[in-house]
């Protein structure tokens, strides 16, 4: 390499430099003071199921290149992440399904996390069969219909008892409880996370065979297992949604509610002033839409950035107003 520059060459290139930082200065100042802020890194708790992973990765998308955020994503379980969120560890949850004792505890008593509003999707937990059973035994439109009929469903872990596969433990969940509470003779069988579950209920519904199961909606499963509800008794006062709470078992013997699933924010993130604030408070989309992304994830096997991505550019005028445009 030749060394040999004349001292001009040398000090128009220094000059050169020097206004080029300046630039980046300037624009990198005009953006914070567009935004009020710089984002700087948020981190989003995807939770384990595919709908969570959908609202995190077109959040992710929007964040990173629409507002210049570093994403980084943690998967804690539902409960466990209320410490993290109030330890600044974890800044947003983004699909809750209403664990109020945790909102009574972190967000009315401590004031370490924020309840931010629905993001437009409607949860609803309840026990799930397939279609053709339905036809097959209109009974069990209702749990009255299931009793007697219990051996139906057994399997080898549940010997002479019918089997009820129940969820991902670290999910709300009262399913032994009210087994017991209702008097019905099905054994509670957990097989582990989503996945887990996922993979055991849909081989049997492949084999046309009885299967009752833990189960909820929005799920992009549901249309194409055709998966329909068995009516549990009506909701009451005092009716609760966990047996994580504990207690007698008669507490539990009612429906899962259907309520709004809440965006739950660090408090800490929540006063930061960082644009992303505005940005998630904004998201909101539709059981219908979330599926859509869930299916091109957990169900075409697309990978989660890619999903985000090809739903933001599908979609820039809802992703506008959550951008406040």
């Amino acid at each position: 390499m030749k060394v040999g520059f004349r001292k001009s060459h040398v000090r128009i290139g220094v000059v050169a430099v020097a206004l080029a930082a300046v630039g980046v200065l300037v624009a990198t100042n005009a953006a914070t003071a567009r935004n009020g802020a710089s984002c700087g890194t948020v981190t989003l708790n995807e939770q384990a199921w595919a709908g969570s992973t959908a609202n995190t990765y077109v959040t992710k998308y929007v964040l990173e290149h629409s507002l210049g955020c570093k994403v980084k994503i943690t998967q804690i379980a539902e409960i466990p992440v209320y410490e993290a969120l109030a330890h600044a560890k974890v800044d947003a949850v983004l699909e809750d399904w209403q664990h109020v004792d945790q909102y009574k505890q972190y967000a009315t008593k401590q004031k370490s996390v924020v309840i931010e509003g629905s993001n437009g999707v409607n949860g609803h937990i309840f026990w799930g069969i397939p279609d053709y059973l339905m036809k097959q035994y209109p009974q069990f439109k209702t749990w009255k219909g299931l009793k007697g009929k219990e051996s139906i469903f057994k399997s080898p872990e549940s010997g002479s008892q019918g089997m009820f596969l129940g969820g991902d433990p670290s999910y709300v969940q009262k399913d032994k409880e009210l087994i017991q509470a209702l008097g019905l003779n099905f054994k509670f069988v957990s097989v582990g996370a989503e996945a887990a579950q996922t993979a055991r209920w849909t081989q049997l519904v492949k084999q046309k065979k009885p299967v009752i199961f833990y189960w909820y909606t929005p799920q992009y499963l549901n249309a194409q297992y055709h998966i329909v509800e068995v009516q549990l008794p009506k909701i009451f006062k005092g009716c609760k949604e966990d047996a994580k709470a504990g207690g007698a078992v008669a507490q539990y013997r009612c429906a899962y509610s259907t309520y709004p699933l809440e965006k739950v924010f660090g408090a800490k993130f929540a006063k930061s002033g960082s644009p992303a604030v505005a940005f998630l408070k904004k998201f909101s989309w539709t059981n219908d839409q979330q599926n859509t992304v869930a299916t091109w994830i957990a169900g075409l096997h697309m990978k989660p950035d890619a999903a985000g991505e090809k739903w933001v550019k599908a979609n820039q005028a809802q992703v506008n107003k959550w951008l406040g445009k």
